[in-house]
């Protein structure tokens, strides 16, 4: 089974074109109902491209969930915690099982106000101008959302950027890798468990694109190099019996999951009485999947098998 979905192809001349607000993928109505019925407003969702200073050049795109009462909003010099979901090999920016456009609807909505980036790739599949549209989106949002730390989240090929910024900038909070490689990981996963940085592993035992194992190798590698006093849940691995690469069978509760680790990793918790919002099915499974495709995160090499 296969444990990489990077490739060493030659980067094209183009970039990955970049997807438009108009796409279903941006606001879906069932989730819109969700939020209306638990008596939460939408966050403001605005369409980035983000310029990119390495020797690829370009512009990355994304999709930039912020809270509703602009406590995040550009200039306004309130320094917080965001999330940053990047997804895999194929780019796109719904995340497995249409996780991310939850969590980009979710988390801004609750008492922490979290923003969230839906982040998608100049060039997918290609860990080093991936990493650099990484750090860009970073940049960016310290320097124009007075956003001062982030969590990172992976799926699939996006564990290799995740693990490799978030190693080695100190303005990463957490980490949340769903299903991923184990290529270019490695030794970030490392440095995180050096650094004691909060990781979240979730993979799916029936996963048939990448193996369990590499969720398991990449846990082994954090607490290789973890100091003696880390906390026993520092880095945690959740295996889903059975399911599959985008775990589209507990897509509900790893989205639960991600999203209570993320609002932890930002130094705040999930209120009593919106246990229900962020537990909340917003999907049925052909949606998530049909989701997934408007998104574009079924390009390239990626499945949810």
């Amino acid at each position: 089974m296969a444990t990489s979905l990077s490739t060493s192809s030659p980067i094209p001349s183009r970039v990955s074109t970049p997807l438009s607000h108009d796409n279903p993928a941006a606001e879906p109505p069932l989730l819109a109902k969700a939020l209306r019925e638990q008596h939460k407003i939408p966050p403001a969702v605005h369409q980035l491209s983000i310029p990119v200073k390495d020797s690829y050049g370009g512009q990355v795109s994304g999709f930039l969930h912020l809270p509703s009462n602009n406590e995040a909003s550009e200039g306004s010099g309130h320094a917080s915690t965001a999330a940053i979901l990047l997804s895999g090999a194929g780019g796109g920016i719904s995340g497995p099982a249409s996780m991310y456009l939850a969590l980009g609807n979710k988390l801004p909505a609750l008492h922490a106000r979290i923003p969230v980036l839906r982040l998608d790739y100049r060039y997918p599949a290609r860990t080093a101008p991936c990493v650099a549209d990484t750090v860009a989106a970073i940049d960016f949002l310290e320097e124009h959302y007075a956003i001062e730390r982030v969590v990172l989240a992976g799926w699939s090929f996006g564990g290799a950027p995740v693990f490799t910024v978030a190693g080695r900038d100190e303005r990463v909070a957490g980490a949340v890798l769903i299903a991923p490689q184990t290529a270019d990981a490695m030794q970030g996963a490392r440095e995180c468990g050096q650094r004691k940085v909060p990781v979240l592993l979730m993979h799916g035992t029936g996963d048939r694109t990448l193996s369990p194992q590499c969720s398991e190798n990449l846990y082994a590698a954090w607490w290789s190099k973890a100091p003696a006093d880390t906390d026993d849940d520092a880095c945690q691995l959740v295996l889903f019996d059975n399911d599959d690469h985008a775990l589209s069978r507990n897509a509900r509760v790893a989205e639960e999951e991600a999203a209570r680790f993320v609002v932890s990793c930002a130094g705040e918790r999930v209120e009593d009485g919106e246990a229900a919002f962020v537990a909340g099915e917003v999907f049925s499974g052909k949606d998530r999947v049909d989701l997934m495709r408007a998104g574009k995160d079924l390009r390239g090499k990626e499945s949810v098998e």
